[in-house]
């Protein structure tokens, strides 16, 4: 009898995982599926989240000149000695730009709020295209003069661009068109290094300016 039940119960097909989460109620189910995934697979999602995020942090315009220009240098990945020379160059002064980029701040003028540029310095800054040489109108500009922190985040903001170029497929196949199997590592591996210290610093040192590329969000104080 005891040998009939065993065959019978060996015959019963074990229910599956998504059966089982199904006949739970739903308040489990979240906690069930979320076992499915290790920690390690996790971990990963959210760094590749963080690292794709920062380019958010790069100019507006840089990297959309990257994105638009990328390609066309490179002919879409397939390059010859002159089109690898212009890749180097155009990555060069896309690096150049952000860092340049975090020198710079914009002021509304107290008459009529229209927003001007201007790069800083150790005293204030320089209004581009303002008017009046004398500064009449506009606020304090000492408030904007240039600080230890901006050096950190024009190296951190060109440490993002290599990143997000080092994650491009045109120039990675530009530069090292068939990559042996431990560079191809090092190159998924690094880009995602960068991003993961670049975002714990941005954290911890945040931006307050609005210069050139970047959202306009009205006057900051920057005491």
């Amino acid at each position: 009898m005891s040998g009939r039940r065993l065959i019978r119960n060996a015959n019963i097909p074990e229910p599956e995982l998504d059966d089982l989460c199904e006949q739970l109620p739903s308040e489990t189910r979240p906690t069930v599926l979320r076992r499915q995934m290790s920690m390690s697979q996790r971990a990963m999602s959210n760094t590749l989240t963080s690292a794709a995020n920062l380019s958010n942090l790069l100019p507006t315009g840089t990297l959309l000149a990257f994105q638009l220009l990328t390609p066309v240098f490179t002919s879409n990945g397939v390059c010859d000695q002159t089109t690898r020379l212009l890749t180097a160059v155009l990555l060069f002064l896309l690096a150049a730009s952000c860092f340049m980029s975090s020198f710079t701040d914009s002021v509304k003028a107290d008459v009529d709020g229209t927003v001007y540029y201007g790069f800083v310095t150790f005293k204030g800054m320089w209004i581009v295209d303002y008017p009046d040489p004398s500064g009449l109108g506009l606020p304090d500009l000492s408030k904007y003069r240039m600080r230890f922190v901006d050096w950190i985040h024009a190296t951190l903001s060109v440490l993002v661009f290599g990143a997000v170029a080092l994650r491009d497929k045109y120039v990675t196949d530009c530069f090292n068109p068939s990559p042996e199997k431990e560079t191809k590592h090092v190159l998924d591996i690094v880009p995602v290094g960068i991003g993961v210290i670049c975002s714990l610093l941005f954290t911890v040192f945040p931006a307050r300016r609005h210069g050139i590329g970047y959202l306009v969000t009205g006057n900051v104080d920057r005491r």
